[in-house]
């Protein structure tokens, strides 16, 4: 994912007349008998679904979070690298942990191994549009292959006492709506406790319009629990994928870089039928500074500045002067100075009633 997909709109539309909430979508949620403190969840996100971003959501409301996917190969070996990813706290559960990979024993092994790391779900990518991961027939390349895609649930199925779910997309590239919903049949039959459905192929990416159709069919042909994902970047792309999929809940990516609010908002309009305003810049400079920290006590002060960079800008995404502030920031080799900084550029913004700043020279000058 690139930079510049992250994140929530610029601008977010307002709506003339906010819709109901549909029924018995904030009742609770479960996925083979895991319950879910709601039906809104949060999107494996490789290089941002770390622990302090997890407690971010969970805060502001996710029914559960999800860990940067883990290489089943890497798993297997005792990769330490591997493991930390998978680190989880008690607060944030429940948690899901997502493995790639296409060898049947191989993910079975993997499996055994993530749910003694505590997971309360695991996940298959049948997603990930990666070269990397799809030229070894893993992630989306899956896709292609229903039947290896069956056996591979089926061994971890068999593996663990733990549900085990899948996160596709609706095909590897011009794939119909019956291929898609072949792949979906073939995993439900193979033991997959729920089906999340990213609304694009393997070819699109990240980029154009979300396949709604294809994800209300798989909703209509499958018995298991179906969530809907892709490009839910606003509360308002959120009642929509609802209003046209019947989905029984919804994941969240992207969306939610920079913007754990779209949860609680979320979460208010389910129970209430009422639409929060967006974030302040107060509150999004308090929970940026949070944030920080957290990466910083997690990672270190190098690995948290170049992690903090990413979130950053979608942090400060729409706001005038955030470019400057951005590509100033990137030039700092201290927490304290960015956090410095980052403390400036808003109260600066808020200052100037929510319109922004120019930076010009050093990034403490502005």
């Amino acid at each position: 994912m690139r930079s510049d997909e992250a994140g929530p709109s610029e601008k977010e539309e307002i709506l003339e007349e906010v819709p109901a909430p549909p029924p018995g979508f904030d009742t609770p949620f479960a996925i083979g008998g895991v319950r879910l403190r709601s039906r809104l969840v949060m999107a494996p996100m490789a290089g941002y679904t770390n622990l302090p971003f997890r407690r971010l959501v969970s805060e502001h409301g996710a029914g559960m979070v999800a860990t940067e996917m883990v290489s089943s190969q890497a798993l297997v070996r005792r990769h330490e690298k591997t493991y930390r990813l998978m680190q989880n706290e008690a607060a944030e559960k429940p948690v899901s942990i997502q493995l790639f990979g296409a060898d049947p024993a191989q993910m079975g092994e993997a499996a055994a191994l993530v749910e003694e790391a505590g997971a309360d779900i695991i996940d298959l990518n049948c997603g990930c549009p990666v070269k990397k991961i799809t030229k070894n027939q893993a992630g989306s390349a899956l896709l292609c292959d229903p039947d290896r895609a069956g056996a591979v649930v089926a061994s971890m199925v068999r593996s663990v006492k733990t549900p085990v779910t899948i996160k596709m997309r609706t095909g590897w590239d011009t794939v119909g709506k019956g291929d898609a919903e072949r792949f979906a049949r073939t995993v439900e039959d193979a033991g997959a406790a729920a089906i999340t459905v990213h609304g694009r192929t393997r070819q699109a990416f990240f980029s154009g319009g979300v396949d709604i159709d294809t994800i209300a069919l798989i909703k209509q042909r499958v018995s298991v629990p179906v969530l809907g994902n892709g490009s839910i970047r606003t509360p308002q792309d959120a009642i929509r994928m609802i209003e046209r999929t019947g989905v029984d809940g919804l994941m969240i990516g992207r969306g939610a870089i920079g913007n754990p609010w779209i949860f609680s908002r979320l979460t208010h309009w389910l129970r209430t039928g009422e639409l929060l305003p967006p974030p302040t810049l107060k509150d999004k400079r308090d929970v940026a500074l949070s944030h920080l920290r957290g990466l910083e006590d997690l990672l270190g002060e190098r690995q948290a500045i170049l992690h903090g960079r990413k979130h950053l800008a979608a942090y400060t995404k729409g706001i005038l002067g955030s470019a400057a502030f951005r590509e100033a920031v990137n030039r700092l080799v201290l927490i304290d100075d960015v956090m410095a900084s980052v403390a400036v550029f808003f109260d600066r913004a808020i200052s100037n009633g929510g319109k922004g700043f120019a930076l010009k020279g050093d990034v403490h000058a502005a």
